[in-house]
């Protein structure tokens, strides 16, 4: 460990590189965590780990989760499962690491190979479309976070959350599948939505629908998302009886 390393900071292993990983491997070493390593298996993930995380190795998978106090794993949700018991059976998961994952449809039961070792288990997704740019760091700031924890060690995620400039929100894990399928089934409908509107327009003739489309539904978005709030904290907090 870097004995000149600020109190609280950690060791960071990033296992995938991809749009979400190199970013928020570049987050946490703004704050003042070293990324100690790196992973990334296409000539993608390679370039946008070199751009965003200059200067840190890239290794296999069991190097970076060795020299790691938080693993983050930022790989797609049909790989995780077995990558995470792929690292269990080669021993490789340590008491007391943290292990996040960024899948937005998985809660920590998917880490229970790493729990059986003794890790602190953490699911932490970024509500957020990323570029895996480093247009994508700012951002993250005021971005919601689903966190997923066990009671004891909520308040850890959270804290990561707060530190990368998001707002963390707590998702219980048998809520985690209608927390993703309510973001997945969002974002579709908008996309073909936007698409058709676009697809009308041209049929109009307006040469850039997109550049009139934005500012419309930018405004109508910000207001239904606001009106949603809003009817939930009526629900929540119903009027008193007189």
């Amino acid at each position: 460990m870097n004995d000149a390393r600020r109190p609280g900071r950690l060791g960071v292993g990033v296992v995938g590189t991809g749009r979400v990983g190199a970013v928020l491997g570049s987050a946490l070493r703004a704050v003042g965590h070293v990324v100690v390593g790196a992973s990334g298996i296409s000539a993608d993930s390679r370039e946008r780990a070199e751009a965003l995380l200059p200067g840190v190795p890239l290794l296999d998978v069991a190097d970076v989760v060795e020299r790691a106090e938080l693993v983050l794993l930022a790989v797609p949700d049909d790989v995780l499962a077995d990558l995470v018991q792929g690292i269990a059976s080669l021993g490789g998961w340590q008491p007391g690491q943290l292990v996040v994952h960024t899948a937005g449809r998985y809660g920590t039961a998917v880490l229970e190979p790493a729990l059986r070792a003794g890790a602190i288990p953490l699911a932490i997704h970024p509500a957020m479309a990323f570029t895996g740019t480093s247009l994508d760091l700012a951002r993250l700031d005021g971005t919601t976070f689903a966190v997923t924890a066990p009671g004891p060690v909520l308040p850890i995620g959270q804290a990561l959350v707060i530190e990368l400039g998001g707002e963390p929100v707590v998702v219980a894990e048998d809520a985690r599948a209608v927390y993703h399928a309510a973001l997945d089934d969002g974002t579709h409908q908008l996309a073909a939505l936007v698409a058709r509107a676009a697809q009308a327009l041209e049929a109009a003739g307006v040469e850039r629908p997109g550049r009139l489309l934005h500012p419309l539904l930018a405004s109508a978005l910000d207001a239904a998302t606001h009106a949603a709030d809003r009817n939930a904290a009526a629900v929540q907090d119903p009027p008193t009886p007189l």
